[in-house]
C-alpha cells in the first residue's frame, strides 16, 4: 500500500525522458514523504524542461549515464530504497540502423543497475520491458508465460535487460519485477514517436508518413495509466521474481490513429504519404493484463478517445515545448529516417 512508501528513496533513471517524467510528476503526488533520484544522460530524448513544472525540493536530478558504474554509485550510497528504470534506446528504426546502442544501454546498462542495486540491498527493482519482446502476435494476446520472440534490435536489447534483471532475482534473491507495457502515448514524448509525430506535422501542415498500409496494429495506453500500474507494483507484496504485462486493451492501427489526429486538428486526409516500409516491420502486438488486475485491482482509466483528445490538444498548446526539439537534431535524424524512402500516392498495392 502508499504506506510502504514511507521514507522511500525512489531512483527513477531516464527520468527527464517521456515515460520517467511522467513517473516522477505521478510519485511527487501520491507520496508526499519520498524523495526521488533522477539519472538521466539527456541524450536527445531527455530534456529537463520535462521536470519543470515539479517541486525541485523533491528531487535530486544527476545527469548520468546507467552504463556508467561510476555515475550510480553516488546515488545508491544516499540511500536508494526503490529502483524504477526507464532508462533506454527505444525506438526501432534507430535500432536499425545502430543495434550495437541499444545492446550497450538496454542490456548491459541493466547490468550496471542491477549490480548496483545488489549491493545496495533496495527493496524493489522495477525494469520496464516492453511488448514487444513477444514478437508478432497474430491471434489472441500474450501472457507473461509466451515465448519471447523479438524480431528486431530494440526489441532483443529490451528481452536482454529483462531476463538479466529475472537472473539477478533467481540467482542474488534481489526483489526485482519485470513489467511488459504497449504503446504508450501522452505529454512530453519525443516527436520521433508515431502520434506526437503526426500531431506535430498536421499542426505544420507537412505530411504524415505511414509505413506501408498503415494496417500495423497496436494497443495503446496512455502514459498516466501505464505509471499508475508501476506505482501500485512498487506498493504491492508478493511480486518480487514476477514478471506483469501492462496493456489498455486499445487496439487500433495506424491508419485510425492518423484518421483521429487529422480529424482532431481539421486538417485533410491529404496530409497522409504512404512510404516505404521499414524491414521486419511486426503488424500486431497485444498483451493480457489479467495478471496485473488481479493482484493490484490496476484497470486503465483513460478511454482511448478521452485520451487522444487530451493529447492531441496538450502538442496544440504546447508549440513552445516541441518547435526548438524538431528545429534541432531532430531534423537531420527525420530527413534520415522518411526523406528518402519511396512514397506511394494511395498506399502501396
Amino acid at each position: 500500500m502508499a504506506d510502504a512508501m514511507g521514507g522511500a528513496r525512489i531512483l527513477v533513471t531516464g527520468g527527464a525522458g517521456f515515460i520517467g517524467s511522467n513517473f516522477v510528476r505521478l510519485a511527487a503526488a501520491r507520496w508526499p514523504e519520498a524523495h526521488v533520484e533522477i539519472l538521466d544522460a539527456l541524450t536527445y530524448a531527455g530534456n529537463l524542461r520535462n521536470l519543470e513544472d515539479i517541486d525541485s525540493k523533491r528531487l535530486t536530478f544527476t545527469h548520468g549515464d546507467i552504463r556508467d558504474p561510476k555515475a550510480i554509485a553516488p546515488i545508491m550510497s544516499r540511500g536508494v530504497t526503490h529502483v524504477i528504470n526507464f532508462a533506454a534506446e527505444s525506438m526501432v528504426d534507430r535500432s536499425i540502423d545502430d543495434p550495437g546502442s541499444f545492446i550497450q544501454t538496454d542490456t548491459y546498462g541493466v547490468y550496471c543497475l542491477l549490480e548496483a542495486a545488489r549491493q545496495g540491498g533496495i527493496r524493489r527493482f522495477i525494469q520496464i520491458s516492453t511488448d514487444e519482446v513477444y514478437g508478432e502476435i497474430m491471434a489472441g494476446e500474450a501472457t507473461e508465460e509466451t515465448t519471447l520472440l523479438p524480431r528486431n534490435p530494440y526489441a532483443a536489447s529490451k528481452a536482454g535487460g529483462d531476463r538479466m534483471a529475472y537472473a539477478y532475482h533467481a540467482t542474488y534473491g534481489l526483489p526485482v519485477v519485470v513489467t511488459r507495457c504497449s504503446n504508450n502515448y501522452g505529454p512530453f514524448q519525443y516527436p520521433e514517436k508515431l502520434i506526437p509525430l503526426f500531431v506535430t506535422n498536421a499542426l505544420e501542415d507537412q505530411p504524415l508518413p505511414v509505413y506501408g498500409t498503415g494496417k500495423n496494429v497496436r494497443d495503446w495506453i496512455h502514459v498516466s495509466d501505464h505509471c499508475d500500474a508501476i506505482a501500485r507494483l512498487l506498493e504491492a507484496d508478493g511480486v518480487d521474481g514476477e514478471t506483469f504485462n501492462i496493456g489498455a486493451g486499445n487496439e487500433l492501427d495506424v491508419l485510425k490513429i492518423t484518421a483521429t489526429i487529422l480529424e482532431r486538428l481539421g486538417k485533410p486526409q491529404t496530409l497522409i504519404r504512404h512510404v516505404e516500409d521499414r524491414p521486419g516491420h511486426d503488424r500486431r502486438y497485444a498483451v493480457d493484463s489479467g495478471k496485473l488486475e488481479r493482484k493490484t485491482g490496476w484497470r486503465p482509466r483513460h478511454s482511448f478517445e478521452q485520451g487522444i483528445a487530451e493529447t492531441i490538444d496538450w502538442y496544440a498548446a504546447r508549440r513552445d515545448w516541441w518547435e526548438p526539439i524538431k528545429a534541432g537534431e531532430f531534423r537531420a535524424y527525420y530527413e534520415k529516417m522518411y526523406g528518402q524512402r519511396k512514397a506511394f500516392a494511395g498506399g502501396p498495392s
